[in-house]
């Protein structure tokens, strides 16, 4: 076969996943990982959008802390970006599901949420494949300006679903 027919085009997806306690302390843990992560990965922390990341990472994580700890002693925190996309998320054994529509939202999702559009993406929630939890998607879409490595075209970043992240116990 030639070697061209084996190449992939799609770029590859780059991801990072941290396992926090879910206690006071993970907010700030979660914001200084994700700091390296956006660095490492070519986009530059001190951007608008960066900020924006950060912001929705503290927001989902303290909402963790606050409304998941009894169920679930830890979260995993994903980062993942590709395809001109950067998606933020975080996962723990909590079952329930919040309400995300305008009436049932809190501020602090409200704002997420208000994020995510600003760069045209979107705030969501799934339940975990084994039904023992639920992640928290928070998707943007990277601003042409920041697309670090030319990476932009692709498929979709996959956090959730058949295959994809789950809350890791023990």
């Amino acid at each position: 076969m030639p070697a061209a027919a084996c190449e992939s085009t799609s770029p590859p997806i780059w991801r990072r996943v941290l396992t926090v306690p879910l206690v006071p302390e993970a907010v700030r843990q979660t914001r200084r990982d994700t700091t390296t992560a956006l660095s490492e990965y070519g986009l530059h922390p001190n951007t608008a959008f960066a900020g924006a990341v950060l912001l929705v990472v503290s927001e989902l994580v303290a909402n963790a802390v606050r409304h998941a700890a009894a169920q679930s002693p830890t979260a995993d925190v994903t980062i993942a970006i590709g395809a001109g996309q950067l998606v933020v998320g975080v996962a723990d054994q909590d079952p329930h599901l919040p309400d995300l529509s305008p009436e049932g939202v809190g501020d602090g999702l409200r704002t997420v949420a208000d994020l995510a559009a600003a760069y045209h993406g979107r705030l969501s929630v799934e339940p975990t494949v084994h039904g023992c939890g639920k992640i928290m998607l928070a998707r943007f879409c990277v601003p042409e300006d920041l697309h670090p490595r030319g990476r932009r075209a692709g498929p979709e970043p996959e956090v959730a679903g058949p295959g994809g992240m789950e809350p890791r116990h023990g």
